[in-house]
C-alpha cells in the first residue's frame, strides 16, 4: 500500500484535444471529485492520474510522491493506485469472489491473504451474499459495486473511479458515498468523476472543474462549484438551496 502520506500530482499534462496543461497536487486523506460538462475531459484526466495515458500526452507528467509514474515499475504501480473504469465489463462469467481475488494480483501474498482481502471488500459494499453468483447474472447496480470491490481488494493507498455511482439506486450511492468518505478519513486519497454537483458539494473536501479540456475551478467545492462557475461552465443559472452537507441545486 501506499504511505499514507504520498501525494500524487500532475504538472502541464495535455493530451491533444482532450486535456490542455492541466496542473494539480492531490492530497491523500481528501476525497477529490472531478466535474464538468460532458466532453470536458474528466475521464481522460482520471487516466493520466492512474498512468494510463502516458503514450497520448503530448507534454506534462505524473508523480506520485517523488517518483513520475512512469518510471515506476507497472507492478508497484498497481498496487498503489486502483482505478475503476467509467464502461468496465468482464468478458467472462467468472463467479463474484474469483473476479474480487483478480484485484490482488499486483501483491504477492499467500491465498488465504487474497481470500481475506476479497471477502472484505465484498462485505464493506454489501456484496458478500453474492460472492457465489455468476458477475454475468447480475444487475448493472450489483456488478459495479463488485467491481469496485475489486480495487478494493487491492487495498490501494490512492482509489481512482469514474462514475462508480452511475449505476447504484440511491440507498446504495449514499451508501458508497459514505464508504469512499470513510477510506479518505483513514488516509487513503479517493478521487471520484461524478456527474451529480450536488454529490460533489456535500461530499467532497476538493472540486476540480474542467471546461472543454482546461481547468475552470479547483478548489473546495463552496468555490468550485458556485453559482457563478456553474453558469460560466455549464451555460444554466442555478442556486444552491439547503443547509451545509445537504445541498441541493435547483435550477
Amino acid at each position: 500500500m501506499t504511505p499514507a502520506n504520498t501525494a500524487l500530482a500532475c504538472e502541464n499534462l495535455t493530451v491533444p484535444g482532450r486535456l490542455t496543461e492541466i496542473s494539480a497536487a492531490l492530497r491523500p486523506g481528501e476525497l477529490t471529485a472531478i466535474c464538468g460538462p460532458n466532453g470536458a475531459g474528466k475521464t481522460t484526466l482520471l487516466r493520466a492520474l492512474a498512468g494510463l495515458e502516458g503514450a497520448a500526452l503530448e507534454k506534462g507528467s505524473v508523480s506520485l510522491g517523488q517518483t513520475p509514474l512512469a518510471a515506476m515499475d507497472p507492478r508497484l504501480r498497481a498496487q498503489a493506485i486502483g482505478y475503476l473504469a467509467q464502461h468496465a465489463e468482464p468478458a467472462w462469467n467468472l463467479t463474484v469472489a474469483a473476479l474480487v481475488r483478480l484485484g490482488r494480483l499486483p501483491h504477492r501474498t499467500s491465498r488465504a491473504d487474497d481470500d481475506a482481502a476479497a471477502s472484505a471488500a465484498l462485505a464493506a459494499l454489501g456484496c458478500a451474499h453474492l460472492a457465489e453468483r455468476g458477475i454475468h447474472t447480475l444487475s448493472g447496480g450489483e456488478r459495479a459495486r463488485v467491481l469496485l470491490a475489486r480495487v478494493l481488494a487491492g487495498e490501494p493507498g490512492w482509489i481512482l473511479a469514474d462514475e462508480p455511482l452511475a449505476s447504484l439506486d440511491l440507498g446504495h450511492a449514499a451508501a458508497l458515498l459514505r464508504h469512499f468518505r470513510a477510506l479518505a478519513d483513514q488516509g487513503t486519497g479517493v478521487v471520484l468523476v461524478v456527474h451529480s454537483l450536488a454529490h460533489a458539494m456535500n461530499h467532497a473536501d476538493r472540486v476540480i472543474v474542467l471546461d472543454k479540456g482546461r481547468l475552470a475551478a479547483d478548489g473546495p467545492p463552496q468555490t468550485a462549484l458556485s453559482e457563478e462557475v456553474i453558469e460560466h461552465v455549464w451555460g444554466v443559472k442555478a442556486q444552491w438551496t439547503g443547509p451545509a452537507g445537504a445541498r441541493a441545486l435547483s435550477l
